[in-house]
C-alpha cells in the first residue's frame, strides 16, 4: 500500500476520505501518533524539536530498511 498525504479535500462519509483515499481509521491513528510525538517533545522540553523530528525520521527509515 502506498501512503497518500492529505490534500485538503477531506470527506467524512463512508469508510475512506475521498480526497486522499485513506481510511478514516488510518487518519485517526496517524493523528494519535503525531500527538504522541508532540506530547513527548513537550514533556522533554526540547528546544530543538525540528532536529528531534529529523533524527527520528532517519531512525525510522533505517529500521525499515533492515530485514525483519
Amino acid at each position: 500500500m502506498k501512503f497518500n498525504p492529505c490534500n485538503d479535500k477531506c470527506t467524512y462519509e463512508g469508510s475512506h476520505c475521498q480526497g486522499c483515499g485513506r481510511s478514516h481509521q488510518e487518519i485517526a491513528d496517524t493523528k494519535k501518533l503525531v500527538m504522541s510525538i508532540v506530547n513527548f517533545i513537550q514533556d522533554q522540553g526540547y528546544e530543538n524539536s525540528e532536529e528531534f523530528v529529523n533524527t527520528m525520521s532517519k531512525s525510522v527509515l533505517k529500521k525499515l530498511q533492515k530485514p525483519a
